[in-house]
């Protein structure tokens, strides 16, 4: 088991137990093997006028200690390899807020990773930074990641008519391109751009199932900002990546990432409001295809110009910052191009044929993807699917299986021309 502690550094032990490792939040313990979260962050939010609630403070601190726990508990170390069992101590402000939701925390962090964690909030949190409040005119809180799928959501709010403040995590190469996003729609005054400043000696697990938790906590933090209740986040996500349907068997649980799973969603969700955090999450496009989402977009001469330049690959570092072409993410936008324009895909990828993709070494993505579109076909969508919508209500789960059947199909265009099918 792996224990995390993550506390303000007067409150981090002197004698660590064994094998724990200690972060202390937003200043430097200035001791051997203790990490650091957020450096000098609380300080630079009081400057820009950001003054949470404890509920909403707590709640950003929370999320940054499960992401530095989850890069510091390496994977390859567990039994199995993957499933890892790790123990996680937070000092909040107001601990005793949270100690009625340990189980529910325990088991949405074991839907988000895959693995067991066992939650203890103590004493020992920064209090929320006491800035004074500068007015603006934003009205929602949108997600702005550099992706495609976050570019449209943008789009289609400002075209409704709709101000979202934009929130960004900070990422290499996609943070000048979300600058540049806000700025052609008009929200680059109130733009948030923010990291988690994770800082530790040692191996990180690069895995990352945790790492979303980070943008929702700036999520929330933007949203405290935001006038009216509860204030509506949304979270630009297709379908077809929301539900993230196994491909193939092996594929099945924390294989695939549920970064923004409908029921992982519903149980966070679930935990703002029992914390008293009045946010509203929100899957505008959990019912659309990529394809859809390009096809139906509310400003084409915007989208035209600008999704080629948007970043979809999950090997982007891999290829130095460049689509590989052939990962799921990338394979998903090129057939969503294919369903709406395939003369607007000019994104310059290291593959552009998916042909040939069983001989190079490494990634099998492509061959997934074919398994799965003959899997669907021969024994029909329902028997492929097995218990992937056992999430959903009677009421939602023919939409979901509707997405999952048109995501499939502009994927089984895009096997189909490139000769795979």
């Amino acid at each position: 088991m792996t224990k995390i502690i993550c506390t303000t550094a007067n409150y981090i032990p002197v004698n660590l137990r064994d094998g724990e490792r200690a972060f202390s939040f937003f200043k430097s313990a200035k001791r051997d093997g203790v990490g650091t979260i957020a450096n000098s962050w609380r300080g630079s939010l009081k400057r820009k006028g950001f003054r949470p609630s404890p509920q909403v403070w707590d709640f950003v601190q929370f999320c940054l200690a499960v992401c530095a726990a989850d890069l510091a508990s390496l994977r390859r170390s567990s039994a199995d390899g993957w499933t890892r069992k790790i123990e996680l101590t937070v000092g909040l402000h107001e601990p005793l807020r949270w100690t009625p939701w340990k189980g529910h925390i325990e088991n949405m962090l074991k839907v988000l990773t895959g693995d067991y964690w066992t939650v203890y909030f103590v004493e020992g949190g920064a209090p929320p930074p006491d800035g004074k409040d500068k007015e603006h005119d934003r009205d929602c809180i949108c997600l702005l990641s550099g992706g495609l799928d976050s570019l449209i959501g943008g789009i289609n709010l400002v075209a409704d008519g709709r101000k979202p403040m934009f929130v960004s995590q900070l990422a290499h190469e996609d943070s000048p391109r979300q600058k540049h996003y806000a700025e052609i729609l008009g929200g680059a005054a109130t733009h948030q751009q923010w990291s988690h400043g994770i800082s530790f000696k040692g191996l990180r697990e690069p895995s990352t199932r945790a790492r979303s938790l980070a943008f929702y906590a700036f999520a929330v933090l933007a949203a405290s900002r935001i006038p009216g209740t509860p204030a509506q986040v949304f979270v630009p996500e297709n379908g077809f990546i929301c539900v993230n349907p196994p491909l193939v068997p092996g594929r099945v649980a924390s294989l695939s990432t549920r970064t923004t799973h409908p029921l992982f969603i519903e149980l966070l969700q679930k935990l703002l409001t029992g914390l008293d955090i009045a946010v509203a999450l929100e899957l505008p496009y959990r019912y659309k295809t990529k394809g859809q989402m390009l096809v139906e977009c509310r400003n084409q001469a915007l989208i035209r110009q600008w999704a080629a330049n948007s970043t979809s690959c999950g090997r982007f570092r891999t290829y130095n910052r460049k689509h590989c072409g052939r990962c799921v993410p990338c394979m998903i936008r090129k057939a969503a191009f294919l369903a709406w324009d395939p003369s607007a895909d000019t994104t310059k990828y290291v593959y552009d044929s998916l042909a040939g993709s069983d001989k190079m070494s490494g990634p099998d993505d492509p061959m997934a993807a074919a398994l799965a579109v003959l899997s669907a076909e021969e024994r029909g969508l329902d028997s492929f699917l097995g218990g992937t919508l056992v999430f959903a209500s009677p009421a939602e789960r023919p939409a979901y299986r509707q997405v999952l059947q048109a995501g499939l199909a502009e994927l089984a265009a895009l096997l189909k021309r490139d000769g795979l099918l």
